[in-house]
């Protein structure tokens, strides 16, 4: 595999970074991952989008988007032909000092590509004990400050979970550790609004765009009360929720949740950056 950093395509055994950039020292950086289908990168322009709207909020100076864009393309075009693979582009603040403080060097930029699994037909979801802090200075910016959703994440899978699902401080449903939550209660397809301090998701963003749906707070036990639910996510596109904390929902999918997912593959497979 090849990777881009900087400008430079070098072999993935020969990419570094320096033990001083800030992203390593403290995390200090903005990320997105685009999916890859048989060399065409999907949605590349919403996430470039998100990725200098990321990069604005955290205080960075903006990215360079028609470099990265090159180095995308470069990557995808330089590696093998792959069923499905993501991209992921990493843009830290640079050379630092070993503290808070960020240096003056210009950003470090990195994309790099592996191989994706599919997502599975169905997923279950634990809800994690810690909440999303709507109000914090990182609510809605996709940063590379993931430990937290690792923590998460790990903690859901030792209890049989695929995702975990956060609420926020207020109590409502928020989002999970790289995901959007969609339910539908009485035949109406609900999602917690961008206040809710969840990440303005692409997937997300096309679904409210190509199939509809209400954005509106949300109690956390709207989730596992629901009639039938699904995640969005750039790995996931629309995946069926099966069980929350171990109780499993009443359709799986639903035919709201499949007409969902049916809706946004047909439109993904006409606008690949739409």
């Amino acid at each position: 595999m090849v990777v881009w950093i900087n400008g430079d395509l070098l072999p993935d055994n020969e990419a570094k970074i320096s033990v001083f950039d800030h992203g390593l020292v403290t995390g200090d950086g903005v990320f997105e991952t685009v999916k890859v289908t048989n060399g065409t990168l999907f949605a590349l322009s919403r996430h470039l989008v998100r990725l200098g709207r990321s990069a604005a909020g955290l205080g960075l100076a903006e990215p360079d988007m028609d470099q990265i864009r090159a180095g995308a393309l470069a990557v995808v075009d330089a590696s093998p032909m792959l069923p499905l693979a993501r991209v992921r582009i990493t843009v830290t603040a640079g050379m630092s000092a070993l503290g808070s403080e960020r240096g003056n060097s210009p950003l470090t930029t990195i994309v790099a590509l592996a191989e994706q699994k599919p997502p599975a037909a169905a997923i279950d979801v634990v809800v994690a004990p810690w909440r999303r802090n709507e109000e914090g200075a990182l609510a809605g910016l996709k940063t590379t400050s993931y430990a937290g959703n690792v923590r998460a994440l790990a903690y859901a899978a030792e209890r049989g979970g695929g995702e975990a699902i956060f609420a926020n401080v207020a109590g409502n449903l928020c989002e999970g550790t790289g995901t959007n939550v969609f339910v539908a209660i009485g035949g109406k397809l609900i999602t917690p609004p961008l206040s809710s301090g969840c990440l303005a998701g692409v997937t997300r963003g096309l679904v409210l765009e190509w199939f509809g749906a209400a954005e509106d707070e949300l109690p956390l036990t709207a989730l596992s009360n629901a009639d039938e639910a699904f995640l969005t996510g750039t790995t996931r596109d629309v995946q069926p929720i099966r069980h929350v904390n171990g109780r499993k929902l009443a359709a799986v999918p639903g035919s709201i949740t499949r007409k969902a997912a049916e809706v946004f593959a047909m439109r993904a497979t006409e606008s690949p950056d739409p």
